[in-house]
């Protein structure tokens, strides 16, 4: 999921179209790509284009949908990179140390001592774990895998999180 500046979260992406009767395939940022279609009809970036989506079949990273209007092949084909969101107010608070990712963008990094780090650009997970990509003070992006270790705290409520990264990620003598 990805922050957006009206308090909106990215949930999915369209990939392409599937078939000739208007379905689409979405690449879908949910822990599980049918969760898409729990919080509710979605919009695209600016909130005001809705779209009501009924499940029609799962997809290798994602999963088939049917877009109420989109009828033929053409018009779902026009959607392909639309990425759809959903207000922040409609997601469930998360459990204890887990986060939205929407949540964690953004964020200052400091050090432990405090010094000012960077800014997190971005979380990914490339099969290995979740990893911060953060935007240090010099303009480095960093990415930093995000556990215990290497990010020990989390502040949403001071929009900062502690980081610890090791030196061999850093490449250099910090």
């Amino acid at each position: 999921m990805v922050r957006h500046d009206d308090g909106l979260v990215c949930l999915a992406r369209v990939a392409t179209a599937h078939g000739v009767r208007g379905q689409v395939r979405l690449r879908c940022y949910t822990e599980r790509p049918e969760d898409v279609l729990a919080y509710g009809p979605l919009f695209d970036a600016t909130g005001e284009r809705r779209f009501d989506l009924r499940l029609t079949g799962t997809a290798r990273d994602g999963i088939l949908v049917r877009i109420e209007g989109v009828d033929d092949r053409e018009a779902a084909l026009a959607l392909r990179g639309l990425e759809l969101f959903v207000p922040r107010a409609a997601l469930p608070e998360p459990e204890e140390d887990e986060y939205y990712i929407a949540d964690l963008v953004g964020l200052e990094a400091r050090w432990p001592d405090g010094r000012r780090f960077g800014t997190v650009r971005q979380c990914g997970n490339f099969g290995a774990g979740d990893v911060l990509d953060v935007v240090t003070e010099d303009g480095r992006v960093v990415s930093l895998p995000f556990e215990s270790e290497t990010v020990p705290a989390v502040d949403l409520a001071a929009g900062r999180i502690v980081v610890a990264p090791p030196a061999e990620l850093l490449g250099d003598d910090r």
